[in-house]
C-alpha cells in the first residue's frame, strides 16, 4: 500500500469518521474479493480472468495518470515493471490458491504477510524483533494450523499452501518496493499503473501458451450477468476504487491510520466467507481464525513499536 508521508491536521471526531469510513469499505470489499474470485473463477480460468480483471481497469488508471506517467525515468518505468513482474506472481498464486481453498481460508492466511513482513525486514536489518512481536507471530501461525485442519490432523490443501506462498511473495514485493532505489520518489499513480501493466503482460503472455486454460475472450463470450458483476466487483471497487480511497484518504489523516483500518481486511474476508458463501471452518477453524486475527493484530502494534 502506498502513503504519502505528509503530515495531516488532528481531525474532529465527526470529520475522522467521515474519512474513515470510505476506507473501512476498501477494508471490507477486499475481504469480499476472495470470496467473489472464487465465485467467478475455476482452475482453468485463472488466467483469463486475471487478464480482464486488469485490462478492464488499466486504460483508466493510464488515463488518469497519463501526465505523471510521461515524468517517470527510464530507471522508474523499469523499476515498477520488475514490481509488475512480481505483482503477477502474486496474483497467479492468490487466484489459484483462493480456487482451491476456502474464501475464509485464503483472506485469513493471506494476512500473514503483516507478520512475514517485520521478520523479513528484521532479518535484513539484523534487529532482533520484541519478544511482543515474536509471540504474535507464533499465535498467527498458530492459527493457521488450525484453521487449515478442518475436521482434523490432515495435510493443508494446496489452495492453502499457495496462499502461504502468496503471503511470502508479497512480502518480497513490499520490501522490493520499499528498497528498490530505482521507484523512490516515484508517483505513486504512475508506479501503481506501471506494475498493473506488467503484471497483465504476464497474464497474456501465459494466456497465449496453449495448456493454460480458456483464452480471455472465450471466458468473457461465456460469462452470464453474475459472473461480469463479479467480475466488475473485482475490477472497478477492489482495484479502482481502493487506489483513489487510499490516495484522498492519507491525505485527510494519518498513514498509519489507514494502514490500520485496512488491516482489518482479514476481518472481512472471514465474515465474508461465513455468512455470504455459508462456508463451515469447524470449532477449530473457528478458534484458528480467531488466533489468526489476534495475532496479526498484536503483531502489527508490536511492530510499530520502537524496539528498545
Amino acid at each position: 500500500m502506498s502513503s504519502i508521508a505528509v503530515p495531516a491536521p488532528a481531525l474532529a471526531p465527526r470529520r475522522a469518521w467521515l474519512t474513515d469510513l470510505p476506507v473501512l469499505l476498501v477494508a471490507a470489499v477486499w475481504g469480499a474479493s476472495y470470496l467473489a474470485a472464487k465465485g467467478i473463477t475455476t482452475t482453468h480460468t485463472v488466467v483469463a480472468v486475471l487478464v480482464l480483471r486488469f485490462a478492464l481497469v488499466l486504460p483508466v488508471l493510464a488515463l488518469v495518470g497519463q501526465r505523471t506517467l510521461r515524468t517517470l525515468t527510464a530507471a522508474q518505468w523499469r523499476g515498477a515493471g520488475l514490481l509488475g513482474l512480481v505483482l503477477g506472481g502474486i496474483f497467479l498464486l492468490e487466484t489459484y490458491g483462493v480456487v482451491h481453498t476456502s474464501a475464509t481460508n485464503a483472506g485469513l492466511i493471506i494476512s500473514l504477510t503483516m507478520i512475514f513482513t517485520p521478520l523479513a525486514e528484521a532479518a535484513l536489518t539484523r534487529q532482533r524483533p520484541s519478544g511482543a512481536f515474536v509471540a504474535a507471530a507464533g499465535l498467527s501461525l498458530a492459527g493457521v494450523v488450525l484453521l487449515t485442519q478442518g475436521g482434523g490432523l490432515t495435510t493443508p490443501s494446496l489452495g492453502d499452501l499457495l496462499m502461504l506462498l502468496a503471503a511470502l511473495a508479497r512480502t518480497v514485493h513490499v520490501l522490493a518496493m520499499a528498497r528498490l532505489e530505482a521507484v523512490r520518489g516515484a508517483d505513486s499513480l504512475s508506479l501503481t499503473t506501471v506494475q498493473l501493466g506488467g503484471a497483465v503482460a504476464v497474464f497474456a503472455a501465459l494466456a497465449a501458451v496453449p495448456g493454460t486454460g480458456a483464452s480471455p475472450w472465450a471466458v468473457a463470450v461465456g460469462f452470464g450477468p453474475r459472473e461480469w458483476a463479479g467480475l466488475l466487483f473485482l475490477s472497478v471497487f477492489c482495484t479502482v476504487f481502493a487506489f483513489f480511497v487510499q490516495m484522498w484518504a492519507v491525505r485527510r489523516t494519518s498513514p498509519s491510520r489507514v494502514s490500520l483500518l485496512l488491516g482489518t481486511e482479514p476481518l472481512w474476508a472471514a465474515t465474508a466467507g461465513i455468512a455470504v458463501g455459508g462456508e463451515h471452518p469447524g470449532a477449530a477453524g473457528l478458534v484458528g481464525a480467531a488466533l489468526v486475527l489476534a495475532g496479526t493484530t498484536w503483531g502489527r502494534r508490536a511492530a510499530d513499536k520502537p524496539a528498545c
